[in-house]
């Protein structure tokens, strides 16, 4: 299945000065309120990672977890968020990442993901990288594989991947 690139983006609506101004914040929420635009997003994270033996799919808070959920419903596996802090219920790993002005952190389930398993780490968004490169590190304090981050949109000029290193990257749409 071809995936056109430009029916995705035109299914995006740009949201100029938000959260603050000066942001072009590029809303995907009219793109899931499209049956066919939301499948197409779907496919597009889920096709090149049919058959290769994912086990789990971690998605990060929030867009991640709709996104995630879908892919992994999609290529037969499990899913596992990683959310901000104080979020989850049971016990946590913690990772800590630097922005641009201060630093955040993120958590999953220390039982999230299991020694050994094959993961996918999906995302709407990469943007600097810091929140793929934390849910990176914490797949693999569990344990786990990291076989690639997938994300529905690349913001280039933010170089994320270049804070990712050697981790395989599959990116849909480039900004």
């Amino acid at each position: 299945m071809t995936i056109d690139p430009e029916a995705l983006k035109s299914r995006i609506r740009s949201v100029p000065d938000f959260p603050k101004p000066g942001i072009l914040f590029y809303d995907i929420t009219t793109l899931l309120q499209d049956a066919a635009g939301f499948r197409m997003a779907i496919d597009s994270l889920a096709l090149p990672f049919a058959g290769r033996g994912i086990e789990v799919v971690v998605g990060i808070e929030s867009r991640g977890f709709i996104l995630g959920s879908a892919v992994a419903d999609r290529i037969g596996a499990g899913f596992s968020p990683v959310r901000k802090p104080g979020k989850l219920p049971s016990k946590t790993m913690r990772a800590s990442y630097d922005l641009e002005y201060g630093s955040d952190a993120l958590e999953i389930h220390h039982d999230g993901v299991a020694r050994g398993q094959r993961v996918l780490i999906v995302d709407d968004l990469l943007a600097t990288g810091g929140t793929a490169q934390a849910t990176c590190n914490l797949v693999r304090q569990l344990g786990g594989e990291v076989v690639a981050v997938a994300c529905l949109i690349e913001l280039t000029f933010l170089n994320g991947r270049a804070r990712l290193g050697a981790e395989p990257l599959h990116t849909v749409l480039q900004y």
